[in-house]
């Protein structure tokens, strides 16, 4: 690999995971696809940690994710299990059979109309049936497109949007998709509710093979590989897959990072109460399982608890989004994790996962919550001082691990990125002789502001800071969630809108290992010891015996001891 990258394995198990992870990759995509005229300069990320170079058999050259993605049967749409860059799977013996045959075939989806405009935009299909994509130089991204006129992309609408490949944007391996046939995606029979049903999948010899088998092709290819990224379903029976893949991982591959991000949905309805109660059993053994086999664990979700009392969804000033929509809310949190791994992704100075996990858990802290702002408030007449000034002591970011409202709460030990700000409004612009309305606008760059904020709202406290001028990208698919007061490179106007959609925002996230977890963790252990389980006799017939439930409790509570608010570096 070029550069040295330090390769990771992205592991996706589940269907709102599928949402996330689609516009995740259109993102990576969109960072891709650089315009010439790009403002910020080229080489802050490395593609090659995500993406893996190939070849087709006709020897055209690819460029496509290093992924493992795990979903239902009925969730790929019209997509196919073995993607669209390789030749279909061609019969090459004659049938011996001579008798009558039939022939079963099954419903063949219609194809979202953004992506047929995108297979017109990326490719042409030659008369000899072979797909010619556009040519990926030294084994980089895709050029910007070269033809003299490009189409202009349709939009896709949220009422188009079925499951997440109906507007996943990237070409993917044939070794990425890998279908669970036992259960089904749509239906009320034959669903993945329960961490049972998903630690048996791979305890079946058959998803077990495939799925090392995967593992093998990917690992084996990488020069340096630093780990894995699971991105799981938390709230489904996907939380069980997860957990049984992060030991598979932990076994398999000692020493290498494994970063967990355990996802769910938004609110949920208290109408719904077996969805509700398998939503908490499943995320309790989740976060238990899974933070016993990775070196980090973090929650991810809009919704405002883990627990059994709903709370409303976060809300983001500059943001309007429906918190009952997958399309929305795999959006945000796509675009906050596109923030947050940032450390691991660098081209200069990177900082491993396995550092960053290190750096983050101490003393069985292996549960962090994350945060973001999005976009980041500047406006284009200020500086980086003047608004981290304006934010005053609140907490800069909103939560994103549905553990509630901050303030009040202590972090250990913090990761934090900016990213998306020029240059010149790093530093305080004021004329020199002016008194600085405050120490952050003596600093002489950006990181030093950067730091010394942080620095000033959490003194005693482990912190680690980036500055990029990278931007996140945010154009179709990616939904239109922004208010009019934003810039076309998401700035908050000072003057009258200009009607130009935006295409890039910038982004403050941050991972924390905070206090906040103690009362998360705390509640979601108390929630977990009333349920009388009589009533719920399914989830236990799923494979879950009584002591692994109380077990599960205890570790549960064990675990949010860990973050007590006593418990710091620096005591």
């Amino acid at each position: 690999m070029a550069r040295g990258s330090r390769e990771v394995l992205t592991l996706q198990l589940g269907h709102f995971a599928g949402f996330v992870g689609a516009h995740w990759w259109n993102q990576q995509d969109a960072a891709l696809c650089r315009p010439t005229d790009a403002k910020e300069p080229p080489g802050e990320l490395c593609p090659d940690v995500l993406y893996r170079t190939g070849r087709t058999l006709h020897g055209q050259e690819t460029y496509t994710p290093r992924l493992i993605l795990m979903d239902l049967k009925g969730s790929l749409s019209s997509l196919k299990q073995e993607g669209g860059l390789y030749r279909d799977k061609q019969l090459d013996a004659a049938i011996a059979w001579q008798g009558k045959l039939t022939t079963h075939k099954e419903e063949i989806y219609p194809k979202n109309p953004y992506l047929q405009d995108l297979l017109s935009a990326e490719g042409v299909l030659n008369s000899d049936g072979i797909w010619r994509v556009k040519s990926i130089p030294n084994g980089k991204g895709p050029p910007p497109f070269t033809t003299t006129t490009t189409p202009k992309p349709v939009i896709p609408t949220e009422g188009s949007i079925r499951v997440w490949s109906d507007f996943l944007r990237v070409h993917l391996h044939p070794r990425s998709i890998c279908m669970i046939q036992k259960y089904n995606h749509d239906g009320e029979a034959g669903r993945l509710e329960a961490f049972g049903q998903g630690e048996s999948i791979l305890k079946e010899h058959k998803y077990l093979e495939e799925l090392e088998d995967r593992l093998h092709f990917y690992v084996e290819e990488c020069d340096y590989l630093q780990g894995f990224q699971i991105l799981c379903d938390l709230h489904n029976g996907f939380s069980g897959v997860g957990a049984k893949a992060a030991e598979l991982l932990q076994d398999e591959y000692s020493g290498r990072g494994i970063i967990t991000w355990g996802l769910l949905p938004g609110p949920y309805r208290l109408g719904e109460p077996q969805k509700n109660i398998y939503r908490l059993l499943n995320t309790a053994f989740g976060l238990v399982h899974l933070s016993a086999h990775s070196s980090l664990v973090c929650p991810l979700s809009l919704g405002g608890s883990l627990g059994l009392q709903p709370e409303p969804p976060v809300n983001f000033p500059h943001l309007q989004y429906d918190a009952a929509l997958p399309f929305h809310c795999g959006a945000i949190l796509a675009t906050a994790l596109d923030t947050v791994t940032v450390p691991y992704r660098l081209c200069s100075s990177p900082v491993s996962m396995v550092h960053l996990a290190d750096m983050l858990n101490f003393a069985g802290k292996k549960v962090v919550t994350a945060g973001a702002t999005i976009p980041f408030p500047l406006v284009p007449s200020q500086s980086l001082p003047d608004t981290l000034m304006q934010l005053g002591e609140a907490t800069p970011w909103t939560p994103l691990s549905a553990c509630g409202d901050p303030s009040g709460t202590c972090c250990f030990a913090q990761s934090v990125v900016l990213r998306g700000l020029d240059r010149a409004c790093h530093t305080s612009q004021l004329t020199p002789g002016t008194p600085l309305p405050s120490p952050l606008h003596a600093c002489t760059t950006g990181e030093e502001v950067l730091a010394q904020y942080l620095q000033q709202q959490q003194p005693r406290v482990r912190s680690s800071s980036h500055l990029l001028l990278t931007p996140c990208k945010v154009v179709p698919p990616y939904p239109y969630l922004f208010s009019s007061s934003l810039s076309q490179q998401g700035l908050v106007l000072d003057g009258p809108p200009t009607g130009a959609a935006v295409e890039s925002i910038p982004v403050l996230g941050a991972l924390c290992s905070s206090s906040s977890l103690n009362r998360t963790l705390g509640d979601l252990a108390k929630d977990l010891a009333k349920l009388d389980l009589r009533r719920w006799a399914s989830f236990m017939d799923a494979g879950v015996e009584q002591d692994d439930l109380e077990e599960t409790l205890q570790e549960l509570r064990s675990l949010a001891q860990c973050y007590q608010s006593g418990d710091s570096l620096m005591d």
